[in-house]
């Protein structure tokens, strides 16, 4: 057991595995003895459920990093010691940037492919005017996880490049591009709350 969680590698195989396991127990305890496994790897519903399954993964590592750099990180570097502060911003930041900018183009990419399987796609980015509304709330949602995305990608991530040193750029840019990044960043928090309520309210609706 220690090999596994000791490696970080081991540890998520380890979970993918026990998903998988998950994942056969159900689909024989929803179909008869007369169906076959194959049916339901061959189902529509199958495959919107892993895209869905995939969208929240992602999700869970876009929102969560983007709630540590709020939460945790930016709050907290004032109290660092100048002599410490290297570490964040040349080991952690970037790191951990990383997999926040794969976090936010897996959810937006896995949400389309999984929104235009199920066929509202197009009635949610018209946010329902096609559908008498039936898609506005997920289409609200979407627009707000899209808007996220787009800061993410275009705006905090070339910023933070500056900022960090990722790239060349004259020393007095710096903190400008710092502080933009750390607005945008803000504003993601922010939509994040409604985004978020859109999204767990269109699958549980009250």
């Amino acid at each position: 057991m220690a090999g596994i969680l000791s490696n970080l590698r081991n540890t998520i195989i380890a979970g993918f595995l026990l998903a998988l396991v998950l994942c056969i127990f159900y689909i024989y305890g929803q179909y008869s003895a007369s169906e076959h496994f194959a049916d339901a790897l061959g189902s529509q519903a199958f495959w919107a459920f892993v895209l869905r399954w995939a969208h929240v993964l992602c999700g869970i590592m876009w929102i969560g990093l983007l709630y540590y750099f709020n939460f945790v990180q930016i709050p907290n570097m004032p109290n660092i010691p100048d002599e410490q502060k290297p570490a964040i911003g040349k080991v952690i930041a970037p790191a951990a940037l990383w997999w926040f900018r794969w976090g936010a183009m897996g959810t937006i990419g896995f949400g389309i492919v999984l929104a235009a399987l199920n066929g509202y796609l197009i009635e949610a980015y018209l946010l329902g005017f096609t559908d008498d509304g039936a898609s506005t709330i997920i289409g609200i949602g979407m627009w707000l996880g899209t808007i996220m995305w787009f800061n993410v990608w275009f705006v905090i991530w070339p910023n933070q490049k500056v900022a960090l040193g990722i790239v060349d750029a004259p020393a007095e840019d710096k903190p400008k591009a710092a502080r933009t990044a750390m607005l945008f960043s803000r504003t993601n928090t922010l939509l994040s709350i409604p985004m978020l309520f859109a999204m767990v309210i269109n699958q549980n609706a009250f």
